[in-house]
């Protein structure tokens, strides 16, 4: 038996392929297909399922092309209605791959068709548990992402709590914990980084389990403080429901190469958006005129979510040599299928064709100190308000990147405005949508609070009731 966690670190997501006696499964997959079916081939093994424990709502699963390719059912549990051909499994249901088993657990309280994977071995034995958005380690899966006008975030909790506690948690200590997600998506509250773990120590160190919790109270822990959910998350779970276009299709048209006349020519007849992935540092020394940076080498595809509200919107864009193919993949992981080219060559063929160049200002840490402690200026720190809440620079107001666009009244264009977040990442990307939405006079902090961190700029650990002026 080989059980193999193919771990997304840009998404923070966990899909799994399982083989044994050369029958394989594959459970959440992600949209590119190719990795899960070279992995069979090398193993010798023919792929008999593609599992599904729920309808993703952070990322396009692969589960309709792979299925397609491999010429097998996709499985859900009983509860869920896909808008495709699918064998809906009972709860209790035993699916054999090769010597091994893995039984269907029906734990509704995330979504209501949620599903947990028990793995049992050649022997017979407990193994391990893929749950899917219902036990993350350290956390349990968010219960308001389903939640109707007829079924409210409270209820699915205690669904969850019942899920977890009849299913879940009566099984042995040493079975292994294989979540879908870990640290860093939206799905959950405060996951681990760790990417699994026994089920007995989540027994131990899981708030969500612990053994003398009541339903009320749990209730109460895993409904407080959810911030809202990303705008694109219905619209991932429409496409995992309904279904969506090949990725072959959607790559062979995003990887057009475009001279700068056509790549203006695109922009001008779809309204399409410039979407630039470099790094911030490079986007601040020459970019196009009102393109948007949202750098690859970061949490790429949620943040692209987060920001750009219509997964129909067509985008080209601006990429270091090399990367073009995976912009495009990135992009379609969460259902951002129209991409329609890059510029060939990037910024070089640009400048050379004479087209027009933007920049920003971006300065250290240390002159953003001189200059704060001389002019006392505009400061607007993007970070979350947690983050900020935490320790920030003294007058900064806190506009969180998620929810700038919902300020622009707020802040001055007649005066310098200073923006940071942490590192320098979110800074950049909420500068180039201020640019966009004509405000000229903006300077990003390199190297964001980390940096100025080291300096003395003056800072507190209390939320201040500062206001721009």
């Amino acid at each position: 038996m080989k059980v193999e966690q193919i771990y997304t670190g840009c998404l923070a997501q966990g899909a799994y392929y399982i083989e044994s006696n050369r029958e394989a499964v594959i459970i959440d997959p992600l949209r590119e297909i190719k990795p899960y079916l070279h992995k069979a081939e090398k193993d010798q093994a023919n792929i008999k399922y593609v599992l599904e424990t729920h309808f993703h709502a952070d990322f396009v699963s692969g589960h309709v092309d792979l299925a397609k390719a491999a010429g097998v059912q996709i499985v859900y549990g009983a509860a869920a209605q896909p808008s495709f051909e699918a064998y809906l499994a009972q709860d209790g249901e035993v699916l054999t791959v090769g010597d091994v088993t893995l039984q269907v657990l029906h734990t509704p309280g995330h979504t209501l068709e949620s599903v947990t994977y028990l793995l049992k071995d050649e022997a017979g034995k407990d193994y391990a548990l893929f749950t899917g958005d219902t036990l993350f380690i350290g956390d349990v899966g968010r219960p308001d992402l389903a939640a109707k006008s007829e079924l409210t975030q409270e209820q699915l909790a205690g669904m969850l709590y019942d899920s977890l506690r009849t299913k879940i948690m009566p099984l042995a200590d040493e079975v292994l914990v294989y979540p879908a997600h870990g640290a860093g998506s939206a799905c959950g509250k405060n996951m681990s980084k760790d990417t699994f773990d026994t089920l007995g120590n989540q027994k131990k160190t899981n708030y969500a389990l612990r053994a003398e919790m009541t339903k009320e109270e749990f209730v109460k822990e895993v409904t407080d403080g959810l911030l809202p959910p990303p705008g694109y998350f219905p619209l991932n779970v429409q496409l995992n429901k309904q279904g969506y276009a090949n990725i072959e299709n959607v790559l062979n048209q995003g990887l057009q190469a475009l001279s700068p006349d056509a790549f203006e020519a695109v922009v001008n007849e779809t309204g399409a958006l410039v979407l630039d992935t470099r790094k911030a540092a490079d986007f601040a020394l020459g970019h196009v005129p009102n393109s948007i940076n949202i750098g690859l080498n970061g949490s790429f595809a949620p943040w692209v979510g987060e920001l750009i509200p219509d997964i129909q919107q067509p985008i080209v864009f601006l990429a270091d040599a090399g990367r073009e193919e995976e912009v495009v993949t990135r992009l379609a992981r969460v259902g951002y299928d129209h991409t329609l080219g890059y510029l060939e060559n990037g910024m070089t063929t640009w400048k050379a064709a004479n087209k027009e160049i933007e920049s920003l200002p971006s300065i250290s840490a240390q002159e953003f100190s001189q200059r704060v402690q001389a002019e006392k200026p505009v400061i607007i720190d993007v970070r979350k308000p947690s983050e900020y809440s935490a320790e920030h620079v003294e007058g900064a107001v806190n506009m969180p990147l998620s929810s700038l666009n919902e300020h622009l009244v707020e802040i001055p264009k007649e005066e310098p405005v200073y923006l940071h977040c942490a590192g320098g990442y979110r800074s950049m990307m909420a500068a180039s949508i201020l640019k966009a939405r004509g405000f000229d006079n903006l300077i990003d902090v390199a190297g964001g609070f980390k940096a100025i961190l080291e300096t003395d700029v003056p800072k507190t650990a209390f939320v201040c009731p500062s206001t721009l002026r």
